[in-house]
């Protein structure tokens, strides 16, 4: 993750706090279901897969109506009259250049999840897509599976960290609230976000990241075993992939890869490909954000798509804040267009370059060597593509490296992220407290490797999303009420330009415009 921005000049440095009562309710039950997994872990794993089921059927309606008001409730916002707001002071001006805040937005979109997925999905929807009428292995399968892997990882998540990032940068830089997901709120409750409506935010913020952050981990774990394994004979057992921990790189490593793999695999295949897949994408996006298979019934939409929307919403404190906190300055429509297309179209050609090719590999020349070890290991379907590829010995040792890389990154940022959310919101939080919640990530990977495997981390990330998908409404809700009540106070203002550049904007008093300026009696944001 790039280097976090410098607090501007003039601001205040905030005082190193704890919040005793989100720092100890999410430590309690995060070392709780730890206690759990660990202690019991076979009855743990019956105990996941219970719960898994459970959401899976009584809350996936839910979680695809989330995604799509998401998605609509953002675009809304950046081609509506707030476009124009921007996230900070009326005559501020993005700290980073347009290029240099794409190449953010791009490392914010790369981690262990392209590495883990970038083959084997396209593979398994290929071999066995749940549409019906569509035969596996067939030019059809093809499509279909390049399609469902664009909308796990196309705008419909990208949207759910451009909510959780708008709010963030809106309250933060432009009214001067914490940088937390509570101040959301303030418009809807005021003061009482200080209490425990607030605190149960926070705390679901916390968990919610702390079990997306794990997810991460474990699907890293899993894949870089099986790759020592695969490549150097280093037995795939539970004790091997609990204690890999190691340093970090960059993201030119990624970069690296893909060029690699697409000048050395089926190039022209690839590039009409990637244009059809974008297409078909575009011109399917309303179908597909509401596929349910309510007529046909299967596990593939509970093991796959309703899996990644948790997932995103798991994730979107943690690429939320890093997006804020590089998008100072920026207006809400370059926010929404830029945070929405940018890191998509780069994970669609990722996706496109590991995911055809290895379809390609099946398809057009008939070798299925790689959808077998997607079938029977789907963390080794990377290094089957890459095998077969010249240099596939050192390309594996690459993206092995690479793994390793994102996984330090992941645990590093998100456990920041989280001791952030834990302490008020503050930008310099407790070095302790940050070290207590990276070794606790690692805990719940460990616990949910040990009592379950990949289905536990699929049951950890529909879980915690659950909680927060009903605070991204009340998130969203909560930042259409502020930037309504502001066009309505800039609207019956009628004298000269509100001060809203120079002065910062104290909500936390009735009693004062929101703009810090004097204005006339009865002025303001109404019930802040």
């Amino acid at each position: 993750m790039a280097d976090s921005p410098q607090a501007g000049e003039g601001e205040e440095t905030p005082k190193v706090v704890v919040h005793p009562v989100v720092f100890g309710v999410s430590a309690c039950l995060i070392v709780a279901v730890s206690a759990f997994g660990a202690l019991v872990p076979t009855f743990a794993a019956e105990v996941f897969s219970a719960i898994q089921g459970w959401i899976v059927h009584t809350f996936g309606w839910f979680y695809m109506l989330c995604i799509a008001v998401f998605l609509l409730f953002v675009l809304y916002l950046a081609f509506s009259r707030f476009g124009a707001v921007r996230l900070g002071p009326d005559d501020s001006e993005p700290e980073y250049s347009r290029l240099s805040w794409f190449a953010m937005l791009f490392s914010a979109g790369i981690g262990i999840g392209l590495l883990f997925f970038g083959v084997a999905e396209p593979l398994l929807h290929f071999a066995a897509p749940p549409a019906e009428g569509i035969d596996g292995q067939t030019p059809e399968a093809a499509r279909f599976a390049m399609n469902a892997t664009f909308l796990h990882w196309g705008v419909h998540g990208w949207a759910v960290y451009a909510l959780i990032g708008l709010a963030l940068a809106y309250f933060a830089y432009r009214h001067h609230l914490p940088l937390t997901l509570r101040s959301a709120l303030y418009p809807l409750l005021g003061e009482r976000i200080h209490g425990p409506i607030g605190n149960a935010v926070d705390i679901a913020a916390v968990i919610g990241t702390v079990f997306g952050v794990a997810t991460s981990l474990g699907l890293g774990v899993l894949q870089v075993n099986a790759g020592l394994n695969y490549l150097f004979g280093v037995p795939e057992v539970a004790w091997v992939q609990v204690s890999l921990r190691l340093s970090e790189l960059n993201m030119v490593l990624a970069v690296a890869l893909l060029m690699v793999v697409f000048a050395l695999g089926p190039t022209v295949f690839l590039l009409s490909a990637f244009l059809q897949n974008v297409g078909v994408y575009a011109s399917e996006l309303v179908a597909l954000t509401f596929r349910q298979f309510a007529y046909q019934p299967n596990e593939w939409l509970g093991g796959w798509t309703l899996f990644y929307w948790a997932w995103w919403m798991a994730w979107a404190p943690f690429v939320g804040m890093f997006i804020a906190r590089i998008s100072r300055g920026r207006t809400i429509r370059e926010f929404v267009v830029g945070v929405l297309l940018a890191p998509s179209l780069f994970i669609f050609f990722w996706m496109t370059v590991f995911g055809d090719s290895a379809i390609h590999a099946v398809l057009v020349e008939a070798q299925d060597g790689v959808l077998v070890l997607a079938q029977n290991n789907m963390p080794l379907a990377l290094f089957g593509l890459l095998e077969r590829l010249p240099f596939g010995f050192f390309l594996s040792v690459l993206s092995l490296i690479l793994i390793v890389t994102f996984f330090v990154t992941s645990s590093d940022s998100g456990s920041l992220v989280v001791d952030m959310l834990a302490s008020g919101g503050v930008e310099n939080p407790p070095v302790w407290q940050r070290i207590f919640w990276a070794l606790t990530q690692g805990l719940i990977a460990a616990v949910l490797l040990l009592a379950g495997g990949l289905g536990a981390l699929q049951t950890a990330a529909l879980t915690s999303g659950l909680p927060l998908a009903v605070v991204l409404l009340a998130v969203g809700f909560g930042l259409y009420t502020a930037l309504s009540r502001e066009a309505q106070a800039q609207a019956r203002y009628e004298g000269p330009p509100l001060p809203v550049a120079t002065v910062a904007v104290d909500w936390r008093r009735a009693s004062r415009s929101p703009y810090g300026g004097s204005l006339p009696p009865g002025y303001g944001l109404p019930g802040l």
